[in-house]
């Protein structure tokens, strides 16, 4: 009985073993067209779950207005740090007076100390930031189910052209976590250009945006998911003054395995499958006239012909995430939720108006 068991038990191992080295196989051969398909379809889902989140409707708010730095005044210079800002702050407004009996509103209360910024304050506040400044008398009654935890922050400002940001935060929704927004921004007369913002998702997914600026310019777009990379849009230029124009450009598109580039001087892109060249696949690419970046987000178009001679366009695999895909760029590229809430509320700790 014994001897059967062991017999049996060697079976399953050995059919396990087969089945597994079968299934990698099976991912090993992976065509083309199956790549990018499974790649489209693993974006899709993960874009599907970005725009359903807590989240992304918070990261992605947008009041009409852009970065606080960018809209400061040319002779306007401050050097706020967590350490001058740190507490526990609760949304509670009240009516006061300044020095000159004129009347104010104070918004936020500290409550607490604490090592970090912590803000409590109502979630309807968050979704119209600009609504954030203004009172009604319902207000008060307004529950603080909204929490931003910033453990990282710095903000010296000198002017437009020289400036050192940095932000490290968590949101969080009923005591909740939903997300964190990291963004790290420097600009200099001597150093150029180095930003860098990221969003992180509850279930392992994360958007970036970088850009810096040298002899290569790279600014670049991607989502992951578990540390692996579902889409990428990277752009360089490179300094070469052999060249007309002196720098040559280029346009790397990833998704998951399946990468083209596009190089000027060259008709046609080139597209890999695992660091390999599809020699029998071509590659178009359309850019929209209104489109000064070129990017898929913004109609650029990119149409791959496959080696059995049949076609797929980048907007027939992702073209229901093309719109939140763009929505995310733009709020990365842009961060109102950074400026119109955290920056606004710091300005004011900072300032000692509370």
């Amino acid at each position: 009985m014994k001897k059967q068991s062991r017999l049996i038990f060697s079976v399953l191992i050995l059919t396990t073993a087969l089945w597994s080295c079968t299934k990698v196989d099976m991912k090993d051969t992976l065509t083309l067209k199956q790549s990018i398909d499974q790649g489209a379809v693993n974006l899709n889902s993960a874009v599907s779950s970005i725009s359903t989140s807590k989240a992304y409707g918070i990261l992605t708010v947008n009041d009409g207005t852009a970065k606080s730095f960018d809209q400061a005044a040319t002779d306007y210079k401050v050097y706020i740090t967590l350490d001058t800002i740190k507490g526990v702050y609760d949304y509670k407004p009240v009516a006061k007076h300044d020095r000159w009996n004129w009347s104010l509103m104070k918004y936020f209360t500290k409550t607490a100390d604490n090592a970090k910024m912590i803000v409590n304050m109502p979630y309807s506040k968050v979704q119209h930031p600009r609504q954030l400044w203004r009172f009604n008398p319902s207000d008060t009654s307004l529950t603080n189910n909204f929490t931003i935890t910033v453990s990282d922050y710095h903000n010296d400002y000198n002017n437009f052209h020289d400036f050192d940001y940095l932000l490290r935060s968590e949101i969080s929704v009923d005591n909740a976590v939903a997300g964190q927004l990291n963004i790290n921004f420097v600009k200099s007369p001597a150093t150029g250009i180095a930003y860098a913002s990221q969003y992180a998702f509850t279930d392992s997914i994360t958007a970036n945006y970088k850009y810096a600026s040298g002899d290569t310019i790279v600014s670049s777009f991607g989502i992951s998911k578990n540390g692996k990379l579902l889409y990428e849009e990277k752009r360089l230029s490179i300094k070469n003054d052999t060249l007309r124009f002196g720098h040559e450009h280029k346009y790397i598109l990833t998704i998951g395995n399946v990468q083209i580039i596009r190089s000027n001087g060259l008709k046609d892109a080139i597209v890999y499958l695992d660091g390999v060249k599809q020699e029998n696949a071509t590659v178009s690419v359309v850019d929209n006239d209104n489109d000064t970046e070129g990017t898929v987000c913004k109609k650029r178009e990119i149409q791959i012909t496959f080696d059995d001679g049949t076609t797929k366009t980048l907007s027939e695999l992702i073209g229901t995430s093309v719109s939140n895909i763009k929505t995310i760029f733009d709020s990365l590229h842009q961060v109102y939720f950074a400026a119109e809430v955290v920056d606004n509320i710091a300005y004011d700790i900072y300032y000692k108006r509370n």
